[in-house]
Protein backbone atom coordinates (compact mmCIF):
# COMPACT_ATOMS: atom_id res chain seq x y z
CA UNK A 1 0.00 0.00 0.00
CA UNK A 2 2.64 2.16 0.79
CA UNK A 3 4.56 1.96 -2.49
CA UNK A 4 0.84 2.25 -4.12
CA UNK A 5 0.86 5.85 -2.21
CA UNK A 6 4.05 6.53 -3.31
CA UNK A 7 3.70 5.87 -7.13
CA UNK A 8 0.15 7.87 -7.01
CA UNK A 9 1.79 10.55 -5.80
CA UNK A 10 4.82 10.46 -7.78
CA UNK A 11 2.04 10.76 -10.62
CA UNK A 12 0.16 13.83 -9.52
CA UNK A 13 3.49 15.51 -8.96
CA UNK A 14 4.18 14.46 -13.49
CA UNK A 15 0.68 15.83 -14.15
CA UNK A 16 1.48 19.93 -12.30
CA UNK A 17 4.82 19.82 -13.71
CA UNK A 18 3.91 18.92 -17.08
CA UNK A 19 0.32 20.86 -17.41
CA UNK A 20 -0.55 22.04 -20.82
CA UNK A 21 -3.98 23.18 -22.23
CA UNK A 22 -5.19 24.45 -25.68
CA UNK A 23 -3.92 27.81 -25.44
CA UNK A 24 -4.45 29.99 -28.83
CA UNK A 25 -8.16 30.08 -29.93
CA UNK A 26 -9.77 28.34 -33.36
CA UNK A 27 -12.19 31.24 -34.70
CA UNK A 28 -14.34 30.56 -37.84
CA UNK A 29 -14.41 34.35 -38.28
CA UNK A 30 -10.46 35.08 -37.98
CA UNK A 31 -10.87 37.52 -40.03
CA UNK A 32 -12.39 39.73 -37.99
CA UNK A 33 -9.65 38.53 -35.33
CA UNK A 34 -6.30 39.50 -37.19
CA UNK A 35 -4.87 42.01 -34.48
CA UNK A 36 -5.22 39.28 -31.51
CA UNK A 37 -2.91 37.16 -33.19
CA UNK A 38 -1.26 39.65 -35.72
CA UNK A 39 -0.56 42.93 -33.86
CA UNK A 40 0.85 43.99 -37.67
CA UNK A 41 -2.70 44.52 -38.27
CA UNK A 42 -3.86 47.03 -36.03
CA UNK A 43 -5.42 50.25 -36.43
CA UNK A 44 -4.40 49.42 -40.49
CA UNK A 45 -8.15 50.38 -41.81
CA UNK A 46 -9.21 54.24 -40.75
CA UNK A 47 -11.79 54.24 -38.24
CA UNK A 48 -12.13 53.19 -34.62
CA UNK A 49 -14.14 49.49 -34.40
CA UNK A 50 -15.02 47.46 -31.74
CA UNK A 51 -15.21 43.36 -32.06
CA UNK A 52 -17.03 40.96 -30.27
CA UNK A 53 -16.77 37.01 -31.02
CA UNK A 54 -18.48 34.44 -28.83
CA UNK A 55 -17.44 30.47 -29.80
CA UNK A 56 -19.09 27.78 -28.48
CA UNK A 57 -16.91 24.77 -29.60
CA UNK A 58 -17.90 21.05 -29.76
CA UNK A 59 -21.55 22.00 -28.43
CA UNK A 60 -22.65 18.63 -26.07
CA UNK A 61 -19.28 17.89 -25.32
CA UNK A 62 -18.73 18.02 -21.26
CA UNK A 63 -15.57 20.59 -20.74
CA UNK A 64 -15.24 21.47 -24.55
CA UNK A 65 -13.58 24.72 -25.31
CA UNK A 66 -15.97 28.33 -24.75
CA UNK A 67 -14.68 31.01 -25.82
CA UNK A 68 -14.80 35.31 -25.50
CA UNK A 69 -12.99 37.50 -27.86
CA UNK A 70 -13.49 41.15 -27.49
CA UNK A 71 -11.24 43.35 -29.32
CA UNK A 72 -10.83 47.41 -29.93
CA UNK A 73 -8.25 49.13 -31.96
CA UNK A 74 -8.28 52.61 -34.06
CA UNK A 75 -5.98 53.84 -36.97
CA UNK A 76 -4.05 56.76 -34.76
CA UNK A 77 -2.46 58.51 -37.97
CA UNK A 78 -4.19 61.84 -36.92
CA UNK A 79 -2.36 62.45 -34.46
CA UNK A 80 0.53 60.00 -34.19
CA UNK A 81 1.99 57.02 -36.90
CA UNK A 82 0.72 53.94 -36.27
CA UNK A 83 -2.34 52.20 -34.69
CA UNK A 84 -3.22 51.11 -31.36
CA UNK A 85 -5.32 48.72 -29.71
CA UNK A 86 -6.70 46.09 -26.90
CA UNK A 87 -7.06 42.19 -27.45
CA UNK A 88 -9.11 40.51 -24.79
CA UNK A 89 -9.17 36.60 -25.09
CA UNK A 90 -10.71 34.29 -22.25
CA UNK A 91 -11.07 30.47 -22.69
CA UNK A 92 -12.65 27.84 -20.55
CA UNK A 93 -12.12 24.25 -20.75
CA UNK A 94 -12.91 21.67 -17.95
CA UNK A 95 -11.30 22.61 -15.01
CA UNK A 96 -9.02 25.58 -17.15
CA UNK A 97 -9.29 28.84 -17.25
CA UNK A 98 -7.25 31.36 -19.62
CA UNK A 99 -7.22 35.20 -19.85
CA UNK A 100 -5.01 37.05 -21.96
CA UNK A 101 -5.10 41.43 -22.07
CA UNK A 102 -2.53 42.90 -24.84
CA UNK A 103 -2.02 46.38 -25.80
CA UNK A 104 -1.02 46.25 -29.36
CA UNK A 105 0.85 49.23 -31.22
CA UNK A 106 1.43 49.18 -34.98
CA UNK A 107 3.62 51.32 -37.50
CA UNK A 108 3.02 52.09 -40.76
CA UNK A 109 5.44 51.73 -43.41
CA UNK A 110 4.22 53.14 -46.68
CA UNK A 111 5.57 51.38 -49.91
CA UNK A 112 4.03 53.78 -52.30
CA UNK A 113 1.10 52.74 -54.37
CA UNK A 114 2.44 49.17 -53.83
CA UNK A 115 0.54 49.18 -50.31
CA UNK A 116 1.56 49.78 -46.96
CA UNK A 117 3.10 47.04 -43.92
CA UNK A 118 2.22 47.34 -40.44
CA UNK A 119 5.09 46.27 -37.83
CA UNK A 120 3.37 45.69 -34.62
CA UNK A 121 3.91 44.48 -31.20
CA UNK A 122 1.59 43.36 -28.53
CA UNK A 123 2.13 42.97 -24.83
CA UNK A 124 0.38 42.33 -22.17
CA UNK A 125 -0.23 39.64 -19.96
CA UNK A 126 -1.74 35.97 -19.38
CA UNK A 127 -3.55 34.43 -16.39
CA UNK A 128 -4.19 31.02 -16.56
CA UNK A 129 -6.15 28.88 -13.49
CA UNK A 130 -7.50 25.41 -12.90
CA UNK A 131 -10.39 25.08 -10.25
CA UNK A 132 -11.08 21.18 -10.42
CA UNK A 133 -14.38 19.96 -9.02
CA UNK A 134 -14.53 16.39 -7.59
CA UNK A 135 -17.62 14.03 -6.76
CA UNK A 136 -17.80 10.80 -4.96
CA UNK A 137 -15.92 8.73 -4.12
CA UNK A 138 -12.95 10.62 -4.83
CA UNK A 139 -12.19 12.97 -2.20
CA UNK A 140 -10.27 16.47 -2.00
CA UNK A 141 -7.75 14.32 -0.11
CA UNK A 142 -6.50 11.73 -2.88
CA UNK A 143 -3.04 12.86 -3.77
CA UNK A 144 -3.74 11.89 -7.33
CA UNK A 145 -5.97 14.52 -7.77
CA UNK A 146 -4.89 17.88 -8.82
CA UNK A 147 -5.45 20.58 -6.72
CA UNK A 148 -6.58 24.41 -7.61
CA UNK A 149 -4.17 27.02 -8.58
CA UNK A 150 -3.78 30.95 -10.38
CA UNK A 151 -0.53 32.33 -12.11
CA UNK A 152 0.22 35.62 -14.07
CA UNK A 153 2.79 36.10 -15.92
CA UNK A 154 3.76 38.61 -19.07
CA UNK A 155 2.72 37.63 -22.65
CA UNK A 156 4.42 38.86 -26.15
CA UNK A 157 3.31 38.88 -29.51
CA UNK A 158 4.44 40.29 -32.63
CA UNK A 159 3.68 40.35 -36.82
CA UNK A 160 4.19 42.11 -39.79
CA UNK A 161 1.47 42.62 -42.09
CA UNK A 162 1.26 43.93 -45.54
CA UNK A 163 -2.68 45.59 -46.66
CA UNK A 164 -1.95 45.96 -50.59
CA UNK A 165 -3.33 47.96 -52.88
CA UNK A 166 -5.25 45.98 -54.82
CA UNK A 167 -7.86 44.62 -52.30
CA UNK A 168 -5.48 42.11 -50.87
CA UNK A 169 -3.80 41.57 -47.58
CA UNK A 170 -0.68 38.91 -45.87
CA UNK A 171 0.50 38.26 -42.69
CA UNK A 172 2.91 36.75 -40.40
CA UNK A 173 3.54 36.52 -36.66
CA UNK A 174 4.02 34.40 -33.68
CA UNK A 175 2.26 34.80 -29.91
CA UNK A 176 3.15 34.01 -26.74
CA UNK A 177 7.32 35.05 -27.52
CA UNK A 178 8.42 34.67 -23.96
CA UNK A 179 6.77 31.50 -24.00
CA UNK A 180 6.45 32.38 -20.09
CA UNK A 181 6.00 29.77 -17.41
CA UNK A 182 3.17 30.22 -15.09
CA UNK A 183 4.15 28.74 -11.48
CA UNK A 184 3.06 28.18 -7.53
CA UNK A 185 3.75 26.27 -5.15
CA UNK A 186 0.75 25.23 -3.19
CA UNK A 187 0.77 23.46 0.47
CA UNK A 188 -1.27 20.05 0.89
CA UNK A 189 -1.86 17.50 3.38
CA UNK A 190 0.96 15.88 1.78
CA UNK A 191 3.58 18.31 1.09
CA UNK A 192 3.86 21.46 -0.91
CA UNK A 193 3.44 20.95 -4.94
CA UNK A 194 4.51 22.69 -7.41
CA UNK A 195 2.12 23.62 -9.96
CA UNK A 196 3.32 24.89 -13.45
CA UNK A 197 1.74 25.87 -16.73
CA UNK A 198 3.80 26.47 -19.84
CA UNK A 199 2.80 28.92 -22.79
CA UNK A 200 3.89 27.52 -26.43
CA UNK A 201 5.15 29.92 -29.03
CA UNK A 202 2.40 29.96 -32.04
CA UNK A 203 3.23 31.22 -35.31
CA UNK A 204 0.59 31.97 -37.59
CA UNK A 205 0.32 32.73 -41.64
CA UNK A 206 -2.61 34.31 -43.28
CA UNK A 207 -3.52 36.10 -46.37
CA UNK A 208 -6.81 36.71 -48.38
CA UNK A 209 -7.76 38.60 -51.58
CA UNK A 210 -11.44 40.46 -52.58
CA UNK A 211 -12.78 40.27 -56.01
CA UNK A 212 -15.33 43.06 -56.75
CA UNK A 213 -18.50 42.91 -58.85
CA UNK A 214 -18.62 39.28 -59.79
CA UNK A 215 -22.52 38.03 -60.52
CA UNK A 216 -23.86 41.42 -58.65
CA UNK A 217 -21.62 41.22 -55.44
CA UNK A 218 -18.20 40.61 -54.21
CA UNK A 219 -16.61 37.74 -53.05
CA UNK A 220 -13.80 37.35 -50.75
CA UNK A 221 -10.99 34.05 -50.32
CA UNK A 222 -9.16 33.82 -46.60
CA UNK A 223 -6.90 31.53 -45.71
CA UNK A 224 -4.94 31.11 -42.33
CA UNK A 225 -1.99 28.85 -41.35
CA UNK A 226 -1.76 28.16 -37.44
CA UNK A 227 1.18 25.73 -35.86
CA UNK A 228 2.76 25.24 -32.26
CA UNK A 229 5.41 23.46 -34.01
CA UNK A 230 4.05 20.41 -32.69
CA UNK A 231 0.26 20.53 -33.96
CA UNK A 232 -0.80 22.16 -37.43
CA UNK A 233 -4.13 23.14 -38.92
CA UNK A 234 -5.54 25.71 -41.71
CA UNK A 235 -8.60 27.46 -42.52
CA UNK A 236 -10.16 28.21 -45.63
CA UNK A 237 -13.02 30.34 -46.03
CA UNK A 238 -14.58 32.28 -49.54
CA UNK A 239 -17.62 34.20 -48.31
CA UNK A 240 -20.17 36.08 -51.17
CA UNK A 241 -21.46 39.36 -50.45
CA UNK A 242 -24.40 40.50 -52.00
CA UNK A 243 -25.06 44.47 -52.43
CA UNK A 244 -23.18 45.03 -48.85
CA UNK A 245 -26.16 44.22 -46.46
CA UNK A 246 -25.68 40.32 -46.48
CA UNK A 247 -22.82 37.36 -46.98
CA UNK A 248 -22.51 33.80 -47.32
CA UNK A 249 -19.89 31.39 -47.39
CA UNK A 250 -18.60 28.24 -46.64
CA UNK A 251 -15.29 27.15 -44.53
CA UNK A 252 -13.45 24.51 -44.20
CA UNK A 253 -10.59 23.77 -41.24
CA UNK A 254 -8.43 20.86 -41.15
CA UNK A 255 -8.90 17.69 -39.44
CA UNK A 256 -11.55 20.23 -37.63
CA UNK A 257 -14.64 20.65 -39.13
CA UNK A 258 -17.20 22.20 -42.22
CA UNK A 259 -19.05 25.00 -41.97
CA UNK A 260 -21.21 27.51 -42.92
CA UNK A 261 -21.14 31.37 -42.47
CA UNK A 262 -23.76 33.66 -42.74
CA UNK A 263 -24.01 37.81 -41.84
CA UNK A 264 -26.38 40.86 -41.87
CA UNK A 265 -25.15 44.46 -42.39
CA UNK A 266 -28.28 45.87 -40.41
CA UNK A 267 -26.67 49.32 -40.54
CA UNK A 268 -23.75 51.31 -42.17
CA UNK A 269 -20.30 49.96 -40.73
CA UNK A 270 -22.14 46.96 -38.35
CA UNK A 271 -21.80 43.65 -39.12
CA UNK A 272 -23.30 40.56 -37.45
CA UNK A 273 -22.63 37.22 -38.03
CA UNK A 274 -22.99 33.72 -37.27
CA UNK A 275 -21.28 30.44 -37.83
CA UNK A 276 -22.13 26.64 -37.49
CA UNK A 277 -19.46 24.28 -37.82
CA UNK A 278 -20.09 20.41 -38.45
CA UNK A 279 -17.38 18.27 -36.74
CA UNK A 280 -15.74 16.07 -38.84
CA UNK A 281 -12.69 13.97 -36.41
CA UNK A 282 -13.47 11.82 -33.68
CA UNK A 283 -16.03 13.86 -31.45
CA UNK A 284 -18.49 13.83 -34.40
CA UNK A 285 -20.11 11.38 -33.06
CA UNK A 286 -21.24 13.38 -29.82
CA UNK A 287 -20.25 16.52 -30.80
CA UNK A 288 -23.54 18.56 -32.29
CA UNK A 289 -20.70 21.08 -33.65
CA UNK A 290 -19.45 24.23 -32.96
CA UNK A 291 -21.60 28.09 -32.76
CA UNK A 292 -19.85 31.19 -33.33
CA UNK A 293 -21.61 34.52 -33.21
CA UNK A 294 -20.06 38.02 -34.03
CA UNK A 295 -20.93 41.58 -33.49
CA UNK A 296 -18.54 44.47 -35.23
CA UNK A 297 -18.98 48.19 -35.37
CA UNK A 298 -16.51 51.09 -36.74
CA UNK A 299 -16.92 54.55 -35.81
CA UNK A 300 -15.41 57.29 -38.52
CA UNK A 301 -14.16 60.21 -37.77
CA UNK A 302 -15.05 63.27 -39.79
CA UNK A 303 -12.42 65.00 -41.15
CA UNK A 304 -11.76 68.76 -39.85
CA UNK A 305 -14.25 70.94 -41.74
CA UNK A 306 -12.33 73.30 -44.12
CA UNK A 307 -12.89 76.98 -43.01
CA UNK A 308 -13.47 79.70 -46.09
CA UNK A 309 -13.68 83.09 -45.59
CA UNK A 310 -15.17 85.77 -48.29
CA UNK A 311 -13.55 88.68 -46.61
CA UNK A 312 -11.33 90.82 -49.75
CA UNK A 313 -8.48 90.39 -47.05
CA UNK A 314 -8.74 87.12 -47.17
CA UNK A 315 -9.13 86.52 -51.13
Amino acid sequence: MKKNYMLLFASSMFVFVGLRAQQDKLTTHFIYDKMSVNPGETGMDDGICATSIYRNQWDKVNGAPNSVIFNLEANMNRFFPGGLGISFFHDAIGFNRQNNVLLNYSYPLSLGSAGKLGIGVGVGMINFGMSPVWVPPTTPSDPSLPVGFSATNLDMNAGLYWNGSQDYYAGISATHLNEALLKKTTSTGFGNIDQKYQTARHYYVMGGKKFRNVASGDIDVQVMLRTDMIKYSADLNVRYFWRGIAYGGLTYRTIDAVGVMLGWMPIKNMTIGYSYDLTTNKLSSVSRGSHEILLKYCYFIPKPPITRSKHPKWL
